[in-house]
C-alpha cells in the first residue's frame, strides 16, 4: 500500500504523450475578410488518412487529434478557386495558419509550398508506417477480431496462431500505447484481450529507430488513436454492424460519437460469438467454442484554445473452451478460459505558449485470468488465477527552437501482481519410470500414482522509471534524430540501462530518402506468470539433467539488453508507388520469450542466454489510380538463439534437451513471408478486394516422424510439416481471402459487405508440437455477411 500510495502523491508531478497534433486555421478572401463555409480537406494519400472540417461564421476551422505526420491542405468555397498548401504536423504544439482565397475570376489554383512528394515521408530515420483504419476497412483479410489481423499485412511479423504476432524476431515484445496509456500486456487472444480494432482512427507502427519516448517492450512500437467526436458537427451519429458467418458466427459493433459545444464524445460496445474461437490443435474443430464482449468510451473537452482534457475507458470479457485433441474429447475434457480487463486514462494538454505544450496521462489498467479444468483433462490437469495491474504516469514537454524540435519526458510504471496456479499428471503413460525420458522430479504431482497436486501462489510489486529527452533536427535535406532514454527496473531482480536512440535521413531529390539509425534497447521480461517461472518451485520440477549441467541455484529472468542497427531506404517509383525498404541487424543478451503450457493460453517467462537476428523487409503502396489501390509487403528473418535458458514451466525432457543444446533457429525464424492487398472501387458504389499471404514456415519441434505416425493425435498432419529439414518446419502455406461490398459512401445510410477467408480450402499449420506455442492450425474456408447501418 506504501508503493501505491507513493505513486498517487508522485502523478500530479508528471507528464505524458499523446502523439496527436492540433492544426487551427482562418480561410480570408483577398480583402482579410472571413469567408465562412468554407471546406477544408486535409489528408495524406500514402495512409489514406482524410478530415474534413467546415469553416464557421468567423472563418476558422480546426482539426484535432490528427496524428504526427506531414499532410496536404486543400480549401474549396463556391466563387473562389481552390488553395493547396502542404502542412507538417509532428508535435503536439498546435500549428496555426491563415488560408487567403483567390476571387473566381483572377487565377485558377493556388498551390503555396509547393507540390509535396506524396511517396516519401523523408523525416522518417528508422521504419515506421502510419494507416487509416477507415481507408483499411474494405481489405480483405483483416476483418478479425483483433488489431494484430491489421498489423500483420504490414513488413516485420512473422504471422502466429491465436492472432499472435512475431516482430522482428521476437517473440511477442510489443507496446501498445492508446492514446497515451502504454500497454506492454501480451495482447493475443488466448492470453488476453486484444485490442478492438473498431475504436481506433489511426494506428501507426514503429519497428526501426524506436524513439527514446518509448521504453519497455520496444521490438514493435504500435501507436493507437482512437475516434473522437470532436469536430464531428453533430450532437450524436453512429452506426451498428451486424456480422454472421461459418461455425456459427455471430457479433454486432455498434458506435456513437457526437459533441456539444467543446464536448466531444466517443463509444463503441462489441460482442461476438464462435464456435472457432481460437485456433484449432487438429484438423478437427473439437471444443473450441467462445464469446467476448468488449467496450469503449472516449471524451474530450477543450474549454479554451490552451487547454485540452481527455478521457478514455476500456473494458473486456472473454469466455472460451480450451481446443481438444482427439484423446482429450475422447477423455471428455473440458477446460475452459476466463479473460477480463479493465483501463482508465486521463489526459491533459496545455499549451504554455505557441512555441511549447506541457502534456499529463496518468492511467490504470488491470487483467485477470482464469483457467477452469474439468474432471477429463488429460495428460495434465490445471488450474490458473493470475491478475496483473499496471499504474502509470508520464508525461512530455515539446519545444519548437527553429530548425529543432526538442521533447523530454519522465515515466513512471508499478504493476502489483498476483499469481496462483496448480496441476497435476492425470495420464498414466505420460511420466513412466524407468523409460526414456522419466522426470523423477514429477513424480509427487503424479495423479495416477498417487501425487498430490503442485500448487503455486504468490503476489508481488514491481515498477520501473524512466526519463527521456530527443530531437529532431531539420536542415536542409537532412533530418538528424538524437535521443538518449533511461530506465530503472525494479521487481524480482534490480537492473538499469542508459540507451541511445540515433537515426538520420537524408532526401536525394524529390522521390528518394536514405535513412540508418541505432537504438539500444533494454525489453522488461513478461509480467504474465512472470512470479512462477522465476521461482524455486518451478526449478524443482526440471530433470536432473539440468541440474547436473547448469547447478542446482536458480538464475533470476533478467530484462534483455540489444543493440539494433538499420539502413533502409525510400523511393517513388512513378507517379502512384511508393517504396520503402530496410536491412536490420540486432543482437541480444539475456533473450525474453515463453513456453506454453500444453497448448492452453497458460504461458511461462523465460530468458535464453543470447539472440541474434537480421532481416530485410520492403513494403510497395500503390496510391489510388483510377479505382484502384494496394500493397504489398514482404518479410525475411533470421533468428538464431543461444542457451541455456532460465525460468519456464517445461514437463518433459524433450523441451529440456532442445532449450539445453548449442544454438539453434527459433521458431520466429521464417525465410520469407509475403502479403499483398488490392481493391478495386467503381464509382456506383461497388467494391472488391482480394488479398493473398505466403508464409515459408515458422520453426517447428524437431518430432520423430516414426512416433508422430503412431500418435492418433497427430498423424494427420505429418504432410502439413517436414520433419526430415534441417531445422524442422511447417510447410509453406499460400492462403487468399476475398471480399465484395456495396454501399457505405457520402450520403448512403447503408452498407453490405460479403467475405470468404481462405477462399481455396488450403490446410496448413502455424506451429507444431512446438515448445513455445503448442501445435495450432490456421483456418479453413469461412463465410461472413456483413450489414452496416449508419443513424
Amino acid at each position: 500500500m506504501r508503493k501505491i500510495h507513493a505513486l498517487v502523491v508522485f502523478l500530479p508531478m508528471l507528464l505524458s504523450a499523446q502523439s496527436v497534433a492540433v492544426l487551427r486555421g482562418k480561410v480570408v478572401d483577398p480583402s482579410d475578410s472571413p469567408v465562412p463555409g468554407a471546406r477544408a480537406l486535409l489528408a495524406n494519400a500514402l495512409t489514406g488518412y482524410e478530415r474534413v472540417a467546415e469553416a464557421s461564421t468567423d472563418g476558422t476551422f480546426e482539426f484535432t487529434n490528427v496524428p504526427f505526420n506531414s499532410y496536404r491542405l486543400r480549401v474549396t468555397v463556391s466563387g473562389f478557386h481552390e488553395v493547396s498548401q502542404d502542412v507538417s504536423l509532428r508535435t503536439s504544439v498546435p500549428v496555426s495558419m491563415t488560408v487567403r482565397l483567390a476571387i473566381e475570376s483572377e487565377r485558377t489554383v493556388v498551390t503555396v509550398g509547393g507540390e509535396p512528394p506524396p511517396l516519401v515521408e523523408p523525416e522518417e530515420t528508422g521504419t515506421h508506417v502510419q494507416l487509416s483504419l477507415t481507408a483499411m476497412s474494405h481489405f480483405a483479410g483483416t476483418n478479425g477480431p483483433g488489431l494484430e489481423s491489421v498489423l500483420v499485412t504490414l513488413p516485420g511479423f512473422a504471422k502466429n496462431a491465436n492472432g499472435a504476432i512475431h516482430p522482428r524476431g521476437a517473440h511477442n515484445q510489443t507496446t501498445y500505447v492508446v492514446d497515451g496509456m502504454a500497454i506492454a500486456d501480451q495482447l493475443t487472444g488466448a492470453f488476453a484481450n486484444s485490442l478492438d480494432p473498431n475504436v481506433a482512427q489511426t494506428v501507426e507502427l514503429f519497428t526501426g529507430n524506436i524513439p527514446a519516448e518509448f521504453g519497455g517492450k520496444t521490438a514493435a512500437v504500435v501507436n493507437v488513436i482512437t475516434k473522437s467526436g470532436t469536430g464531428s458537427g453533430r450532437r450524436m451519429q453512429g452506426n451498428t454492424m451486424l456480422q454472421g458467418g461459418s461455425f456459427d458466427a455471430l457479433s454486432q459493433v455498434t458506435q456513437v460519437s457526437g459533441e456539444f459545444g467543446r464536448l466531444g464524445y466517443s463509444g463503441a460496445l462489441n460482442t461476438a460469438k464462435s464456435h472457432r474461437y481460437l485456433d484449432q490443435v487438429g484438423l478437427q474443430n473439437f471444443h473450441n467454442g467462445g464469446n467476448s464482449e468488449r467496450a469503449f468510451v472516449r471524451v474530450d473537452y477543450q474549454p479554451n484554445t490552451k487547454d485540452t482534457f481527455r478521457w478514455t475507458s476500456m473494458a473486456g470479457r472473454s469466455s472460451f473452451e480450451l481446443a481438444n485433441l482427439r484423446s482429450q474429447r475422447a477423455a471428455g475434457q473440458d477446460q475452459r478460459q476466463l479473460l477480463r480487463d479493465a483501463s482508465l486514462s486521463f489526459g491533459w494538454v496545455r499549451a504554455l505558449d505557441p512555441k511549447s505544450t506541457l502534456e499529463t496521462t496518468v492511467s490504470y489498467r488491470t487483467a485477470a485470468a482464469s483457467l477452469i479444468p474439468s474432471a477429463g483433462d488429460t495428460p495434465v490437469t490445471a488450474r490458473q488465477d493470475r491478475r496483473l495491474s499496471t499504474l502509470a504516469a508520464s508525461g512530455r514537454y515539446t519545444r519548437l527552437m527553429g530548425q529543432h524540435t526538442l521533447r523530454a519526458g519522465l515515466d513512471y510504471q508499478g504493476y502489483p501482481v498476483r499469481e496462483r496456479f496448480a496441476f497435476g499428471i492425470t495420464a498414466a503413460d505420460f511420466n513412466v519410470p524407468g523409460e526414456d525420458g522419466y522426470n523423477p522430479n514429477l513424480l509427487r504431482h503424479d495423479l495416477s500414482r498417487g501425487g498430490s497436486l503442485f500448487r503455486f501462489d504468490e503476489t508481488g510489486y514491481g515498477s520501473m522509471s524512466s526519463g527521456f529527452v530527443q530531437d529532431s533536427i531539420k536542415w536542409k535535406r537532412l533530418t538528424l534524430a538524437l535521443g538518449l532514454r533511461f530506465d530503472a527496473y525494479r521487481f524480482l531482480v534490480r537492473a538499469s540501462q542508459l540507451q541511445p536512440r540515433l537515426g538520420v535521413a537524408w532526401q536525394l531529390g524529390r522521390n528518394t530518402s536514405l535513412r540508418a539509425s541505432y537504438n539500444r534497447t533494454f525489453q522488461t521480461p513478461p509480467n504474465e506468470n512472470l512470479l512462477l517461472s522465476a521461482s524455486e518451485k518451478a526449478a524443482a520440477l526440471a530433470p536432473p539433467e539440468v541440474g547436473a549441467t547448469f547447478g542446482e541455484q536458480v538464475a533470476p529472468i533478467i530484462p534483455e539488453r540489444q543493440n539494433v542497427v538499420e539502413v533502409g531506404l525510400q523511393q517513388g517509383l512513378g507517379r502512384y508507388l511508393g517504396l520503402s525498404a530496410s536491412f536490420y541487424r540486432k543482437t541480444g543478451k539475456d533473450q525474453q520469450d515463453n513456453n506454453n503450457f500444453l497448448n492452453t493460453g497458460v504461458i511461462f517467462p523465460i530468458t535464453l542466454q543470447k539472440i541474434r537476428v537480421k532481416g530485410a523487409e520492403a513494403r510497395v503502396t500503390l496510391l489510388p489510380v483510377r479505382g484502384i489501390s494496394g500493397s504489398l509487403s514482404a518479410t525475411r528473418s533470421r533468428a538464431i538463439s543461444t542457451p541455456p535458458f532460465t525460468g519456464g514451466l517445461f514437463l518433459g525432457n524433450d523441451a529440456i534437451a532442445l532449450l539445453s543444446a548449442g544454438p539453434f533457429v527459433i521458431d520466429h525464424d521464417q525465410a520469407l513471408s509475403l502479403h499483398g492487398n488490392v481493391q478495386y472501387t467503381h464509382r456506383s458504389g461497388v467494391w472488391i478486394s482480394g488479398s493473398v499471404r505466403y508464409d515459408s514456415g515458422l520453426v517447428s519441434n524437431p518430432s520423430d516422424p516414426k512416433v508422430v505416425a503412431a500418435d492418433p493425435d497427430y498423424a494427420d498432419l505429418l504432410p502439413l510439416v517436414n520433419l526430415t529439414s534441417l531445422p524442422a518446419r511447417v510447410r509453406p502455406r499460400t492462403i487468399s481471402d476475398l471480399a465484395v461490398g456495396y454501399g457505405g459512401g457520402d450520403g448512403q445510410r447503408w452498407e453490405v459487405i460479403g467475405e470468404v477467408s481462405n477462399l481455396m480450402d488450403r490446410p496448413g499449420l502455424y506451429n507444431f508440437q512446438s515448445v513455445f506455442v503448442g501445435t495450432r492450425l490456421i483456418a479453413p474456408r469461412a463465410f461472413s455477411l456483413r450489414l452496416r447501418l449508419k443513424w
